[in-house]
């Protein structure tokens, strides 16, 4: 499978994984911040550039442009391989080596947020573009990372915990989903029908690379859990 894709659909992975960095490099909160406060968000708070530094140090506002900007450029950069694909064919085995060009497009809008060429490659964790890419490659995926964060949230108060855990749980949520599509015990509705073992793994490996991403660039996050600095959203 592996072999055929990189042989015959090559110029598709090709650009897709180049508009997905391109595109997800493009970043909101930094935009955001200069705007409002004439400022750079890497300089304030957490030094993150993203949602939750743009919440505490900037206000609700420019947080919320900043998470919808975040969730749309994963949104496009998967659309843009998807809408390319279309003409792949509609058989399982087509349909299932499009899908991987779609994971890989969804890791490098998460690369291209963490690392963008725009703004010497200091950008944000890849949360929410991350929920993006779940979205738009298995929306069932989302759902149970959405149900697994809010527990967790509501718990400690503490994004990163939630987003931790996300990542860490999201390989083994999605291959379990494609595991029981196989099966016949969920409906295939992602459009993948009989997703072979090969195809199972691959979604494995590549969300496992995303989910990844995301726990390295919660490096400080870690630590500050751990020595119990982590600050908490609190009403105020």
């Amino acid at each position: 499978m592996l072999s055929e894709l990189f042989t015959n659909y090559w110029l598709h992975i090709v650009i897709a994984v180049f508009a997905a960095y391109l595109i997800s490099s493009v970043n909101t909160s930094i935009i955001v911040t200069r705007i409002v406060k004439h400022e750079d968000i890497r300089k304030l708070g957490s030094g993150n550039a993203g949602f939750t530094n743009v919440l505490r140090c900037v206000g609700k506002g420019p947080a919320i442009i900043t998470f919808v900007g975040d969730f749309l450029k994963g949104v496009i950069s998967i659309m843009i391989p998807y809408i390319m694909t279309l003409n792949m064919g509609s058989d399982p085995h087509d349909q299932q080596m499009r899908t991987i060009i779609l994971y890989l497009g969804g890791i490098f809008a998460v690369l291209g947020h963490m690392f963008p060429i725009y703004y010497k490659f200091k950008g944000g964790k890849g949360v929410v573009t991350t929920a993006a890419v779940m979205l738009m490659t298995d929306w069932r995926v989302l759902i149970i990372e959405l149900l697994i964060f809010a527990v967790l949230f509501m718990i400690t108060k503490i994004v990163s915990k939630g987003s931790l855990m996300c990542a860490a749980a999201y390989p083994f949520v999605a291959a379990a989903l494609r595991l029981l599509d196989s099966m016949g015990v969920l409906p295939a509705l992602i459009p993948i029908n009989d997703p072979t073992p090969m195809f199972i793994a691959c979604v494995f490996v590549l969300t496992f690379i995303n989910g990844a991403a995301v726990i390295i660039k919660h490096k400080d996050n870690i630590k500050r859990i751990l020595d119990g600095s982590e600050k908490k959203i609190t009403k105020k």
